[in-house]
């Protein structure tokens, strides 16, 4: 057969067959680009946090591009307290919590879904006084003995600072006044305020006393060397649970692996923090600082006995049950609360086994 024959013999093919074919293998190849773009589209997560040195993991995490790098792109809110952030979890307004683990209990109370999925510390909260109280507690003296003094030579009790109730640092204060250091309530005024706000009023004398975290501590001792840490968390309340990182189910459900990523970064920055904070530190001090601090202060804070670095959930279990036992005494709460599903470790182990 003749080349011309054999040619002859294909079925001619229209232009407009071609154009067709044309715009169909263009479609499906833009197709297919847009599912792979949709797949790689990072996941926007909406983080509350209380700007403390218990939540560094998230901060060191984010700076170092270990979340970017998990498929996540974060947006961070700042609160002043535990309390405040559960109404944000309410109205759907953040995605993950970075905050004291007790008033999880009463978010799922109110049928808030939220779930634990790593802890970042424990035994935050110290309690600190400025040098009208300080002077008071001497050596072998016991704080009830402490407070009673400073309200005989005052003629008014100590007043003393520290979160709304429910929250961490308000139970703790409680635990230590009432059950620890069995103070007369006579002696003492517990006020209720905000973060920043408690550590303005330690530092300008509007109160004799405040529960603060690090990096507070490091900060309001360096400019005023005659106030006094007191207390640390252990003596506090043993075990205190402290900062978490908590999501919504919603959250969690639809971004499996992002929300793994997001514990395997927070674990990762766990170990950096222990392991090398000088590297941690300008991290830590871009998130925190605000102006009134540097990084030398936050490598101290770091150092602090007042800071204790964990990851593992399952760690503060029972602390949690215990604090949230004293706070059905305290009446922040009205019964004990089953803890089953707070608290999801899964994320955790993955990420332990895994680095």
């Amino acid at each position: 057969m003749t080349p011309s024959r054999c040619l002859s013999s294909i079925a001619p093919v229209s232009r407009r067959t071609v154009l067709a074919g044309l715009t169909a293998l263009s479609a499906t190849a833009v197709g297919g680009l847009d599912r792979a773009f949709a797949q790689a589209a990072p996941v926007k997560a909406r983080i509350g946090v209380i700007p403390v040195l218990g939540a560094s993991q998230v901060f060191v995490a984010d700076r170092e591009g270990w979340l970017k790098a998990a498929g996540l792109d974060v947006s961070f809110t700042t609160f002043e307290s535990g309390p405040n952030m559960i109404q944000a979890l309410a109205s759907g307004t953040i995605d993950v919590y970075v905050a004291g683990v007790a008033p999880l209990i009463v978010a799922r109370s109110r049928g808030i879904d939220v779930r634990v999925v790593t802890a970042t510390a424990v035994e935050e909260m110290t309690f600190v006084a400025t040098a009208k109280l300080a002077r008071h507690f001497e050596s072998g003296v016991t704080p009830a003995e402490a407070f009673r003094r400073y309200r005989a030579s005052a003629g008014a009790p100590a007043r003393l600072a520290t979160q709304p109730a429910g929250s961490v640092p308000n139970t703790t204060l409680q635990h230590w006044l009432w059950q620890v250091g069995k103070v007369d309530k006579a002696d003492v005024t517990v006020v209720p305020m905000g973060i920043d706000a408690t550590q303005q009023a330690v530092l300008v004398g509007a109160v004799e006393g405040a529960t603060v975290r690090e990096p507070a501590v490091t900060i309001v001792q360096t400019r005023d060397p005659g106030i006094k840490l007191v207390a640390l968390g252990g003596e506090m309340f043993p075990g205190q649970p402290g900062t978490v990182v908590a999501a919504t189910a919603a959250f969690l459900d639809k971004n499996p692996a992002q929300a793994q990523g997001l514990v395997d970064a927070v674990v990762r920055a766990t170990r950096l923090i222990q392991q090398d904070p000088a590297r941690a530190g300008p991290h830590i001090e871009a998130a925190l600082g605000k102006g009134i601090t540097d990084v030398a202060t936050i490598r101290k804070a770091l150092a602090s006995p007042a800071s204790k670095f964990i990851a593992d959930p399952r760690s503060i279990v029972d602390a949690t049950a215990a604090m949230q036992r004293y706070q059905v005494t305290l009446g922040s709460l009205d019964r004990e609360l089953p803890l089953d599903g707070l608290f999801d470790a899964r994320y955790f182990v993955k990420a332990a086994a895994s680095q």
